[in-house]
């Protein structure tokens, strides 16, 4: 088994069930503009390109069913509605998968550095976290919001390995979508994946992940099975050249 030195995790459909507060974001945004709601299972399918991606898709939909209404659904109010709306829920009624505490309890222990790279808004993902009793377990948050680029382009996961300050090739990401994969293996970091989420419409095991665990206890002893010593040596690679941070 490859040595790993640290763990990220995707945030939405991983470490956090957020479909629920997320598809109440969305419909409380249209209905301001009279547009009839969405249901959860529709919502899921566009979680993991941040939120203003899920709105615009929202929109997108919304018209190929009620085209007359191209004139009211400006795309620069709707999103200035959805942040707003996003501000007074995010944290609120999401909560933690069952283990997900415990799993990050049990790295942290062992002195694992843990990040978290989500396509989600810094300022939501920071609420989610604390929300859901989360924030003193990361050390790393890389949101949508971050850096130029957002998963799965690879830079993202080149920054949270260096701000871990571990060899990308040491770093294990779990994510629950091909989107989590993608970027990983594109990274050089271990492609992780979980059997609950929100994969898009992907089955996640089309996208191959490396690993693939029902339950986060599994996940976690496979973690701390694969935790290499902390006296290894692995070399920095030429991949992994990302910008400095202050």
């Amino acid at each position: 088994m490859t040595a790993i030195r640290a763990l990220s995790f995707d945030l939405d459909g991983t470490l956090v069930d957020t479909a629920g507060e997320i598809t109440a974001v969305a419909n409380r945004t249209l209905a301001d503009f009279g547009v009839e709601p969405w249901p959860e299972a529709t919502v899921r399918r566009f979680i993991g390109h941040g939120a203003r991606a899920l709105m615009l898709h929202l929109l997108a939909h919304t018209l190929l069913r009620q085209p007359e209404l191209a004139d009211r659904l400006r795309a620069e109010a709707v999103l200035a509605s959805m942040d707003i709306h996003h501000a007074a829920m995010a944290g609120r009624h999401s909560q933690p998968y069952p283990g997900a505490i415990a799993a990050l309890q049990r790295l942290q222990a062992a002195g694992v550095p843990i990040a978290c790279v989500t396509n989600k808004e810094q300022r939501f993902a920071e609420r989610v976290l604390e929300g859901c009793g989360l924030t003193r377990y990361i050390d790393v948050l890389i949101a949508g919001d971050t850096l130029p680029q957002k998963k799965p382009d690879p830079a993202v996961l080149r920054a949270a390995a260096q701000r871990l300050a571990v060899p990308v090739e040491a770093l294990a990401h779990v994510g629950d979508s091909g989107i989590d994969l993608r970027c990983a293996r594109a990274a050089g970091a271990l492609a992780w994946g979980v059997t609950w989420g929100y994969d898009g419409g992907e089955p996640l095991v089309d996208a191959a992940p490396g690993r693939l665990f029902d339950r986060f206890d599994e996940l976690t002893d496979a973690a701390l099975a694969a935790i290499a010593p902390r006296n290894a040596a692995f070399p920095l690679s030429a991949s992994q050249g990302v910008p400095a941070w202050p």
